[in-house]
């Protein structure tokens, strides 16, 4: 319980991470951001593939396929519903920011509540990667999760200063968003913790929100730039050491 309160924190203070050298680093190139968060989707893709899709079909017995398959779809059609009551990233940020305008107030904060909303089955998905009891591919998952949360938590801060939301009140979001991962983490391990038997839906089912993620999310956001080369490259970089790792942990 203690490794899963921890990974928790981590997880979800990755995010807060993000949003200190958002502070810092408030005119951040697209290309440099784009390439961070391609590596973070390489690493998210592996960590789906490796630490959840894989571990459902083996526990999942007899009909482990068939489980797998509709728990992916599960997941991918949660974030779906939840993409079309509270749109996220790249369908948010289209537009330029005009310093304090309520209208883009609004905006803002609606993004702000998206990341957080989309965080929770983040969480989840952390947390039941702990109920197949193989610490390490846990550790994999919470590790792809808290990377792409970085530069997640690194995209709120200047779109929310330029809104005229003082520095504090900034952080202060950002970190409530964090905390929303953190909840969703022990959420996911208790829950496969008290009904075992849910196990493999529930990991088919979080690496289902995971490839959307990458999919909807994360891919998209990369390429809206002119940054496609180094972002596939980034973004294969990303996956093949999650995959290097995975082999030498065994």
């Amino acid at each position: 319980m203690e490794m899963v309160l921890l990974t928790a924190l981590g997880v979800g203070g990755a995010t807060i991470i993000g949003s200190l050298i958002g502070f810092l680093f408030k005119n951040l190139s697209h290309r440099f951001s784009d390439i961070i968060l391609s590596f973070s989707a390489g690493v998210m893709l592996s960590a789906a593939v490796l630490g959840l899709v894989l571990p459902s079909l083996e526990y999942g017995g007899k009909y482990g396929l068939v489980i797998t398959i509709i728990g992916i779809f599960a997941g991918a059609l949660c974030l779906n519903l939840i993409d079309k009551m509270v749109p996220h990233l790249h369908k948010l940020m289209g537009t330029d920011i005009e310093p304090h305008s309520n209208t883009n107030l609004s905006k803002v904060l609606l993004f702000v509540l998206a990341i957080g909303i989309h965080n929770l089955p983040e969480g989840i998905a952390a947390g039941v990667g702990f109920g197949s009891g193989n610490v390490s591919q846990a550790l994999m998952i919470a590790g792809g999760i808290a990377l792409q949360n970085i530069p997640e938590g690194m995209v709120i801060i200047a779109p929310m200063l330029a809104a005229g939301v003082t520095p504090k009140k900034t952080f202060i979001c950002a970190m409530i968003t964090g905390l929303v991962e953190v909840a969703g983490t022990l959420i996911g391990y208790f829950a496969v913790s008290i009904a075992s038997a849910v196990l493999p839906f529930a990991l088919a089912f979080a690496g289902g929100t995971m490839l959307y993620v990458v999919s909807d999310e994360m891919i998209p956001e990369t390429h809206a730039h002119g940054s496609e080369r180094g972002a596939t490259y980034a973004l294969l970089v990303g996956f093949c050491l999650m995959l290097v790792i995975d082999v030498l942990l065994g």
